[in-house]
């Protein structure tokens, strides 16, 4: 009779137990209300919403980039890691949120965040990390910061100011990171790192600091990376620097450098990058740089270093990247260098070199960039025949060298890997090299700037990758090839050039002295320019599909016919230059649909009609379109019909003639030739200030 009782009671007895048990797990799993109140605070506080939030929901430890955690002090779970980079905030930080006293990690990085911080947001107890940075802060750091547990603190990318005087170190014995880069920072930083002995990553780029090398940085025995550049720091820099034992990255760029750089890299056994660039670093390089076996990037361009290039490879084991552009090193190009088998990028440019390029550089074979542009180096011929062996080359630079040299047309010549090739200023002779065709990568092609002659070959519009062709200042003859319409990269949004050397910025210097610095060679605008040759013949409507085209610059030719209407297919176009050419007909009003063209110009044509009104062309000045006496329109001069007759048309009788070229015709004639001459003295041509001419480095 009492069994069945038993086994009923037992089972209910054991489900009264779990539910017992689960309750207080459900009151645990709950976010802590103070902690909610806050994140709910900082929600309503900001101007944008939080992806991945809702506020109605008490969970917050449910929440994106809210993570939780038990704590010894509460029965409810507190947040210990708030992580919103990235996510497209727009305001203020309330000060409510440094009430979050059990945060270990705050990370509110690529925002659009601004306003200056609350003093207290730098108070807490627990935060280990801090990234505030790549938003819009403002204002001056607290004095005191007062945060014990950090690791790594990160403010980069945002527009603090004052000095570099806040005791961070005072407190925080454990920081390891600190990024202030890319702010207003000014002034001396020498007092500031006196206690931050932890410290492995200093970042002080990007600032307005001064002084000599800030010397309390040389007491710090762990220091791992160490970046100074794009401040004014001055002096020599000093020979302690060889106590930072473990020094791997060292940048002083950009500064104000001088005298001698301190030999002491034998004892900087782990420095393997080292970048000195834009300073005023003088004599030879030091002994026991050269020979160091831990140095694989060694970037010292646009100082006024000199003597022999005398690197000994068999030492410098891992030597991968050596840029020594304008400098004052002397020749010749050392054959040792071939003896680097590691070196991927080399950068000579600008040195009082001369000479040619030794043989044995045929044996760098993990060589992807040359650059020895303007070092007086001659035989183009012998050149190219060696770097050919380069099988891995990528991009080659030997801008403003060969004087009056013939371009060897050797259908031999192979360069498989090639993606840049640029030789401009050279006046080199010939015409435009088989050779090239069989350079199926390339991406950018300079040769402005020489005497090449004969024909554009139509095999120029079969590269695929090709985006960027310059072939100014020559005295190329015949009609534009129809196959440059035909360049897939120029018709298709597939412009796929990796951003390899970036140490190594591609320089277009004007003949005015002003210059366009790019990163790499896919940041150049797509381009064609044909500009300054003997090209005749029509401009083909087929243009207009080339939608990813960015400047095309056809002036300085002999190009005839009308302005096709279909270009204004070209909905990428920045710059369309056809002026000095002998284009007939009527600008065509379509064109008004090019809504980025910002420099235009069809001057000094025979062009007739009204100027377009509309889009662009209501920003285009006058001079724009001067020398074509038959246009009118917008300010340029006002359309009057008796002033722009028509062409005389077929059949006229003589008596006709005779009235056209008679005496008011003369006197009109000269009154015209006089106005013009005034016109011209008073207002020289403005739309080619914008455009001139260029070159590569």
């Amino acid at each position: 009779m009492d069994t069945p009782e038993i086994s009923f009671s037992l089972p209910f007895i054991l489900l009264v137990s779990i539910l017992h048990s689960l309750i207080p797990s459900c009151q645990v799993l709950a976010c802590n209300p103070n902690d909610l109140t806050i994140l709910k605070g900082l929600a309503a506080c900001l101007e944008s919403d939080i992806g991945g939030w809702n506020v109605s929901n008490s969970d917050c430890c449910s929440w994106t980039g809210v993570t939780c955690a038990n704590s010894t002090t509460s029965s409810s779970l507190r947040v210990v890691r708030l992580e919103l980079g990235s996510k497209r905030l727009y305001g203020t930080v309330c000060e409510s949120l440094s009430a979050l006293d059990q945060l270990r990690t705050l990370n509110l990085s690529n925002n659009f965040l601004q306003g200056s911080l609350p003093t207290r947001l730098f108070q807490f107890q627990n935060l280990e990390i801090l990234d505030l940075s790549h938003n819009d802060f403002t204002g001056f750091l607290p004095v005191s910061i007062r945060l014990p547990s950090i690791t790594s603190f990160d403010i980069s990318d945002n527009h603090f100011s004052g000095a570099v005087n806040f005791s961070l170190c005072d407190i925080s014995t454990t920081i390891q990171v600190l990024d202030v880069s890319n702010n207003n920072f000014a002034g001396e930083a020498s007092t500031f790192f006196r206690s931050c002995t932890s410290l492995l990553h200093v970042y002080i780029n990007g600032n307005s600091l001064s002084g000599a090398f800030p010397v309390n940085l040389l007491r710090l025995p762990n220091l791992q990376r160490l970046h100074l550049q794009d401040n004014h720091f001055s002096g020599q820099l000093d020979d302690r620097i060889g106590n930072l034992s473990n020094l791997v990255e060292l940048d002083v760029s950009n500064n104000n450098f001088t005298g001698y750089l301190p030999d002491v890299f034998g004892s900087l056994g782990k420095l393997e990058y080292f970048k000195a660039i834009s300073n005023k670093f003088t004599g030879d390089l030091p002994n026991s740089l050269v020979n160091s076996p831990s140095l694989a990037k060694v970037v010292f361009s646009r100082n006024l270093l000199s003597g022999p290039i005398n690197f000994n490879c068999s030492a410098m084991v891992r030597l991968s990247t050596l840029d020594l552009g304008s400098n004052n090193f002397s020749g010749p190009v050392p054959d040792s260098l071939s003896s680097c088998k590691t070196l991927t990028a080399f950068n000579l440019a600008r040195n009082n070199i001369g000479g040619e390029i030794p043989n044995s550089f045929r044996n760098l074979q993990a060589l992807k960039y040359l650059s020895l542009s303007n070092t007086s180096i001659s035989n183009i011929s012998s050149a190219l025949q060696i770097l050919q062996n380069c099988k891995n080359l990528n991009m080659l630079i030997l801008t403003k060298n060969f004087d009056q040299e013939e371009m060897p047309n050797n259908v031999d010549l192979q360069f498989k890997s090639l993606k840049a090739l640029i030789i401009p200023n050279c006046r080199l002779r010939g015409s435009l090299p088989i050779w090239l065709r069989a350079s199926t990568m390339l991406r950018l092609v300079d040769l402005s700037a020489n005497s090449l002659s004969g024909s554009v070959p139509p095999w120029v519009g079969d590269f695929r990758y090709l985006f960027y062709l310059d072939l100014s200042n020559n005295s190329f003859t015949g009609g534009i090839p129809e196959t440059l319409t035909r360049l897939q990269s120029l018709i298709y949004n597939n412009i796929t050039v990796e951003r390899f050397f970036s140490e190594f910025p591609l320089v277009k210097t004007r003949q005015n002295a002003s210059g366009l610095q790019y990163n790499a060679v896919d940041s150049l605008p797509p381009t064609l320019d044909l500009s300054y040759n003997r090209l005749t013949g029509p401009i083909s409507p087929s243009f207009g599909d080339l939608k990813q085209l960015h400047v095309l610059s056809l002036c300085h030719n002999q190009l005839s016919g009308a302005i096709p209407g279909g270009l204004s297919g070209m909905k990428s176009l920045e710059t369309l230059d056809l002026s000095y050419n002998k284009l007939s007909g009527q600008i065509p009003h379509s064109l008004v649909q090019l809504s980025f063209l910002s420099k235009f110009s069809v001057a000094f044509n025979q062009l007739y009609g009204e100027i377009p009104t509309g889009g662009q062309f209501l920003t285009f000045l006058d001079s724009c379109f001067e020398g074509n006496s038959g246009l009118c329109g917008t300010n340029f001069k006002p359309c009057n019909v008796e002033r722009t007759p028509p062409p005389p048309q077929p059949g006229s009788s003589g008596d006709d003639r005779m009235e056209v070229f008679g005496l008011n015709f003369a006197i009109g004639i000269a009154a015209g030739f006089l106005a013009s001459v005034t016109y011209c003295v008073s207002r020289p041509f403005k739309c080619s200030k914008g455009h001139g001419r260029t070159r590569s480095r």
